[in-house]
């Protein structure tokens, strides 16, 4: 079989609104990937940067792939949430980026949103804490009735990792 691995880390994250940052993260990928080696997912420590507005976390990726096609090739999903002085944690974005097909190093920044909710929500939100969450954390990397939500831009997850394919070409899989 074909195989992938994705290795590199999850350097931190950027453009959030306050400091006290973790990210939970995971893979998500088609019927014919399966991990052979490795966790899909995990969570970072908090950060909080005393020097700057970045989160710093380099929390370590080693995901080890078979597959049969590139059907369903891999994404990585991200929520980053934040942690008050309260100890309570608030979602504070959702986010998803395809793994590269090319191998080879690569730096990437996702993007992130969360949902507005209603003005009552966002009120208590400010006054209360939290806010909404998504019932169905899959709505982040598929399509289905995303684009009912309404949503706001938050910060970015920045990622350095590095990509290799192995016998590809061997078992008909064209990339």
């Amino acid at each position: 079989m074909a195989e992938l691995y994705i290795i590199g880390q999850i350097v931190g994250a950027k453009d959030f609104p306050s400091p006290n940052l973790f990210c939970r993260w995971s893979t998500v990928a088609g019927a014919l990937w399966d991990i052979i080696e490795g966790e899909g997912k995990g969570q970072t420590q908090i950060d909080h940067p005393m020097d700057g507005d970045i989160a710093k976390w380099a929390h370590p990726i080693d995901i080890h792939y078979i597959t049969k096609g590139i059907q369903g090739w891999p994404k990585l999903h991200f929520q980053v949430w934040h942690h008050d002085s309260f100890g309570r944690n608030e979602i504070y974005g959702y986010g998803f980026c395809h793994v590269p097909t090319a191998p080879g190093n690569h730096k990437l920044e996702c993007v992130t949103w969360r949902p507005v909710g209603t003005f009552a929500e966002q009120a208590r939100a400010y006054f209360v804490g939290g806010g909404p969450q998504l019932k169905s954390p899959e709505l982040v990397h598929s399509a289905m009735d995303r684009y009912r939500l309404r949503t706001q831009a938050m910060g970015s997850v920045m990622l350095d990792i590095t990509i290799i394919t192995k016998d590809f070409e061997k078992y008909g899989v064209e990339m």
